[in-house]
This record gives C-alpha cells, structure tokens and sequence, in this order.
C-alpha cells in the first residue's frame, strides 16, 4: 500500500463549503411556484452550483398535478439551478434579486413549452434554449451535408457560407440581449460565456500562423467576463473557463502553466472570492499526487509562494499560512531543472556517502519506505533497469524512510540492492527539505551536473528520461 512520507495529502484548501454557506443573500423573501403538466407527483430537489461542485439547496413535493413551490423567507443566493424532477430529468433557472416568479411546462417538451411569468432573467434563460436548439439542429444537417459529400466543393463552400452565417447569428442575438437587458443577470451569465473571435493572423508565407492565432484568443479568452462579479462563481462558466483556458488552451509543461496562470490570477484581483476561488482552482488541479504534468508541483509551489500571502489570503489565519510557507521550503529545492541537493548519510558499513561525491553521468535518487506494497514492486523493476544501466553510467542512491536499522538491513538482504548505494538516517534530517516525498516509492533522476531532470518517475520511464539527456548533450555538442 502507498505510505505518506511526513506529510499528509495536501487538502488545505477545500473551499467550496466555505463559499457556498458564508455568501451574501439577499434582503428580499422567496416564492417560487412550478407546473410541470404531465406529473403526478414525487420528489423535487433544487440544486445550486458553486464552481465544479453541486449542492442540494432545497427540497419540496410535487402534488398529483404537477405544482410545486419554493418559498422562503429569506432567498435562494444568486446563480444558476438546476430542479431535479421526479423523473430525474430536470429544469434549469436563474436566480437574482426578484425570487417571485411562476414556471409553467409540460413533461413531453420541457424547454419548447415552458412560460416564464415576472422573471426576465428566467424568460432570457429559456429563449436562449430555444435560440440554441435551433441553431445546433441546422449545424448538424448541414455537418452531415458536409460529411457526405467531402469532394463536392461547391457543396463543402455552401456549407462553410452558412456555418458561418449561423456565427453571426449566434452573435447577433448576444448583441440584441445586451443592448436590451444590459443590466440582466442571464445576460453577465451569457456574456461570460461566449468565446473570443478567432483572428485570422498570417505569417510571411501567407500560412495562417496558429501560434499567434493560439496567443491572442488567449489574451481575449477573459475579457468579456466580469471577473468582478461574485454571482459568476455560482454558475458553471468560471470553471468551464478555468478548465478550457489551464488544461486545453495551455500546454501541460510548469512553465507555461504559470505564466497562463499569473494572467487570470492577476486578472481574479479586482474580487477578493474570485481570486480565492481562482488561485486554490488552479493551486488544487497540480498539488503532489494530483496530477500527471511532470513537475506538476511547480505550479503549485508557485502559486502558494506568489499568492498566499498575509494581504491576499484573507481566509487564513497565521498558523495557515505559516503552514503553507513551510510546505513552499520543503518542496522548493526539488523542482525540475533545479540544482538536485546534497544528501549525506551513512551506508550499510557504516560509511558516510554523499551524492555529490559520485562520479557517474546520473544518479537516481530512490527513496522508499520497506513497507509501502507500491516500493516492494517497483524495487525489482529498478533493480532490472540497474543492471543493464549501470556500465552506462548511472548510479542509485537508495534512501530508505520511516524504517528501523533492521528493517532496512533485511529490505536490501531479500531485494538483493547491494550493489547500489544504501543508506539510512532516522531522523530524516539529511534530507529534510531537498527532495519532496509525497508519496513512496520516489524517484528524481539527476544529470552530470546534478541538475533534476526528471522526478516521479517508474523504473519503466528512466531510459526515456536519461536518453533525452544524452541526445539534448550530443545536439548541444555539435
């Protein structure tokens, strides 16, 4: 079983409850009446949205014709619902200021039928709906047109004409929403949502250049929303954003995940919630053991020493952030690309042994704790990759954690690893703040110059790791 190595998994930041019981509501009372013709009864339940995460905000019955209520003395806060009906299939809404308003529909045609009475927010909702179901039937016929007569070229530009008239439709009715209903909840909501215009930018040759092209739809991607606005982060489109702007518009290496990063956090500043929602969102997706980046943990690393300060992290107190500064310490000196530290201890004979006194091209730097299920497997897979490596020039440098002197004697007896280096502090002080070990089995690879170049890895990716090097040495070389 994978063991913890002095640190628990990092969960300093679940929020979402936070968020969701402490925000403002407002003043006014609640009274929200439905008929859904075609029921005949059951259970109702309201969900809200926070970010990723839904909540159940209320309950209620339906009676045996289809009427429901929510009715409170105090409202619903503002953001986007979703009212889950007895059939599982559900209806949506906006809520605002005016929690007084009436929705009339049938089951067989949920959104084609539904009347809204006293909520414009609600009647926008469901003309965009319509709007939408419309517009996406014709994109489809005309796709199958496409898909069906690839050769036909006068069918292909037809196609791609009215594809795009259906763009500037799409636009013009955000347009005439806006110019109308400026001051609308629905239309922030909307607003927010929409993607940036696609430049057509061309390099010399008159090719379009999708890296400029990919470039400047980033820097348009936020600028329609109102990053200002806190009743944003109780509707999907801040995190949908979040997902398509950090995981999909930005390749998955630390560096530019932190300079995609720095942009919309900057950009968060202008609301206290909103940065807090948007630094931890980005924060939690690249702590240790929560993501597949390489180096992962530079992101978050940088994001907590950045951000997390006394003026910004309101929400902490001092022995938070004292805690979090000294998670930054521990793992800051283990990050790819940095000088790999030093580690000096003491060897089965009772030798003290250092990295730094090691003479081969890499060194692997294996940590493990002898009764981790995870270290038992892996242990002979690097012991296999040794053996053929070795007179290559690699070296590994065992460190065994939480483990008695016997223990750690038998462990190398049945796993046969004497012939690498072992060794063996109990104090875990030698290496106390180089080498960040969330989980076991560990295992960094440095280079010649014992730069880190590459860190959780399996025994299966250090070929891969230490080829890259050769071949990034012999094309400097050259």
């Amino acid at each position: 079983m994978m063991q913890l190595f002095l640190f628990m998994k990092w969960s300093l930041f679940v929020i979402l409850s936070f968020f969701y019981f402490s925000g403002k509501a407002q003043t006014d009372s609640c009274e929200i009446k439905v008929t859904i013709e075609g029921f005949t009864g059951g259970k109702i339940k309201l969900i809200s949205v926070f970010g990723d995460q839904n909540f159940i905000a209320d309950s209620t019955l339906m009676d045996a014709k289809g009427n429901f209520e929510f009715k409170k003395r105090s409202p619903f806060k503002s953001g986007y619902y979703y009212i889950i009906l007895p059939d599982y299939t559900s209806i949506h809404m906006i809520l605002d200021d005016d929690q007084h308003f009436q929705m009339l529909s049938n089951k067989a045609d949920l959104i084609g039928m539904m009347k809204i009475n006293s909520s414009i927010d609600n009647h926008l909702l469901y003309e965009s709906f319509r709007f939408q179901l419309r517009q996406e039937k014709k994109i489809d016929s005309l796709n199958t047109l496409k898909k069906s007569n690839p050769a036909d070229t006068a069918i292909v530009s037809m196609v791609d004409r009215q594809l795009k008239q259906i763009q500037r439709e799409n636009k013009s009715k955000l347009e005439i929403w806006q110019k109308e209903y400026p001051k609308s909840f629905f239309t922030k909501f909307k607003t927010a949502g929409q993607n940036p215009e696609i430049v057509d930018v061309r390099n010399e040759k008159g090719e379009i250049d999708l890296a400029k092209q990919l470039q400047l739809f980033r820097l348009a991607f936020w600028d329609q929303v109102d990053l200002s606005d806190i009743r944003l982060l109780y509707t999907p489109v801040i995190v949908n954003k979040l997902k398509r702007f950090i995981k999909e518009l930005t390749p998955q290496q630390p560096d530019s995940i932190i300079r995609q990063a720095d942009f919309i956090i900057k950009k968060s500043l202008v609301n206290k919630e909103m940065f807090q929602f948007i630094s931890n969102w980005i924060a939690l997706k690249y702590q240790p053991t929560q993501t597949n980046v390489m180096d992962g943990e530079a992101v978050f690393v940088h994001i907590l020493d950045t951000y997390f300060t006394k003026e910004n992290a309101y929400w902490m107190d001092d022995k938070e952030l004292t805690a979090i500064q000294k998670k930054v310490f521990e793992m800051k000196a283990s990050l790819l690309n940095c000088q790999g530290p030093d580690v000096i201890s003491t060897d089965l004979d009772g030798k003290t042994r250092s990295i730094y006194e090691l003479k081969e091209d890499f060194v692997v730097v294996f940590m493990y704790d002898p009764d981790c299920d995870h270290c038992q497997k892996e242990t002979p897979l690097l012991k296999e990759f040794y053996g053929k490596w070795k007179a290559k020039g690699v070296e590994v440098f065992a460190i065994i954690l939480n483990s008695t002197d016997q223990q750690w004697r038998d462990f190398v007896k049945k796993y046969q690893t004497e012939s690498w280096i072992n060794v063996h502090d109990p104090t875990n002080r030698s290496i106390y703040a180089k080498y960040f070990v969330d989980i076991t089995p560990e295992m960094y690879v440095l280079n010649k110059n014992r730069k880190i170049i590459g860190k959780n890895l399996k025994a299966e990716q250090l070929p891969f790791i230490i080829e890259q090097e050769l071949k990034k040495n012999s094309t400097e070389s050259r």
